[in-house]
């Protein structure tokens, strides 16, 4: 099992703010997961964002990072400081 969270204008865009998503085996990478969450059409397209990030159970990472079961997805725009 899979525990996404999305943060900020994708929490709103998509109405949720976290959902657990079965294991599939050819989940493996965070750009896969992506293409899976896209592939669900309507306002999931907003994660196809370039400046989208991402985090794999609490680091940052790049959507290259590999996936395995019980991972935590954090997806979120960048942020700014001032």
């Amino acid at each position: 099992m899979l525990s996404l969270h999305y943060f900020a204008r994708y929490r709103e865009q998509l109405g949720l703010d976290h959902e657990q998503l079965a294991w599939q085996p050819e989940l493996t990478t965070i750009g896969a997961l992506r293409e899976l969450l896209v592939a669900r059409g309507g306002c999931w397209a907003e994660l196809t964002a370039k400046n989208l990030m991402c985090a794999r159970n609490q680091e940052l990472c790049n959507p290259s990072e590999p996936l395995v079961d019980g991972d935590e997805v954090a997806f979120f725009p960048p942020v700014t400081g001032g």
